[in-house]
């Protein structure tokens, strides 16, 4: 009987799994698919010459993860390539706003589209500077993160305090509209924002937006060398390295719950395992709530929280083998592992609206890497 049960080896069951590991714990996890990693996953199945990601492919939160930094994965194999330059948003006129490793080049692309605007950007990852590794730490506590919170709140006030946060909470077209004079500037934190599926007018996109760009620019957008596999493979390896027991083509069809707790899980084959402390699932609330659970287990208040339950937009993803670089009008796209395409903020917004009413976009925003 392990300590805990975890269900689903994606990136999340996987690091829970090897944090438990650490504090002592014997842990199982189950996936119901032949192979773990979720979607961090990666194979040859485009051309046996590229690997290629199956669905995520940069991960600049990773490389931030405290949680991450301390499992150490590198003593597992794991490398990290960086592109020359973060990520670029070229314009169809060649103009392009371009997130350079070093924060005085991304200032000075920023200023060939507004004098000041090299300035701004400088100033913004100043605060960031700041607050930045303290909203880290924040976002990688168990909610609620009091002492994280705490620190944060005495950098805030040290950065701003109330102006920051007013910043933080604005739609992100309103933010760049604030911050910059051209649209280079405004172009990066759009873009960011939509990485989180936030759309331009959307309350709070601002502090995606800033995030997600800070994030860039202290951190960069990296890859695992091999492929988002690699990433897998190290969390994998040392989990099992430290006793941990990893199960594929293993489909949990219910969550075993007794006075009020949950004590195992039944397969869909039809074994139960227990768990003597706990049980952890990587999976969607839904799935959790109404199909592992069970909804007699739940209180009512829950279960009319989850008919409000929503859905993020879909995206979908194509890979290409290619016989040659792209050849962008913006020659400054080529250095960049990460483009955004979109001809401009109003091009995001319309983008952003189609899908709100639920129809497909004629000019989508791409997101290529």
């Amino acid at each position: 009987m392990p300590d805990a049960v975890v269900i689903g080896a994606g990136p999340n069951g996987l690091v829970a799994a090897n944090v438990l590991v650490d504090a002592g714990w014997s842990v199982e996890v189950l996936e119901a698919q032949e192979q773990p990693g979720g979607a961090v996953r990666s194979d040859r199945g485009v051309h046996p010459d590229y690997v290629s990601d199956l669905f995520s492919s940069f991960y600049p939160l990773a490389a931030a993860s405290p949680v991450l930094a301390r499992l150490d994965l590198a003593a597992e194999g794991l490398r990290w390539s960086q592109a020359p330059s973060v990520l670029a948003h070229p314009l169809p006129d060649g103009r392009c706003a371009v997130l350079e490793r070093r924060t005085a080049d991304t200032a000075a692309g920023l200023a060939e589209f507004a004098r000041a605007d090299g300035d701004a950007w400088q100033d913004m990852y100043e605060v960031w500077s700041r607050v930045g590794p303290e909203l880290v730490r924040s976002l990688f506590t168990p909610f609620p993160p009091v002492c994280a919170g705490l620190r944060l709140a005495a950098r805030l006030r040290a950065a701003g305090g109330l102006r920051l946060a007013r910043n933080l909470a604005l739609p992100v077209r309103r933010l760049g509209e604030e911050q910059f004079a051209g649209e280079g500037g405004r172009l990066l934190l759009a873009g960011n924002a939509l990485h989180a599926d936030l759309a331009p007018e959307a309350a709070g996109s601002g502090g995606f937006g800033w995030l997600m760009s800070m994030l860039g620019q202290s951190h960069g957008f990296p890859v695992p060398v091999g492929g988002s596999g690699a990433l897998t493979a190290a969390l994998v390896s040392r989990f099992r390295r430290r006793g941990g027991v990893l199960r594929c083509g293993q489909r949990v069809a219910s969550v075993v719950v007794r006075g009020g707790r949950a004590v195992g899980v039944t397969t869909a084959g039809g074994e139960g395992i227990s768990a003597r402390r706990a049980v952890l699932a990587d999976t969607s609330a839904t799935a959790l709530y109404r199909d592992l659970v069970g909804e007699e287990h739940l209180p009512g208040r829950l279960l009319r929280d989850l008919e409000r339950f929503q859905w993020d937009f879909a995206t979908f993803k194509v890979d290409w083998a290619l016989t040659g670089p792209v050849p962008w009008t913006a020659p400054r796209a080529a250095a960049a592992g990460t483009v955004h395409i979109a001809d401009g903020i109003d091009a995001l917004t319309r983008f952003s609206a189609q899908i709100a009413m639920g129809q497909v976009p004629d000019e989508p925003f791409a997101l290529l890497g």
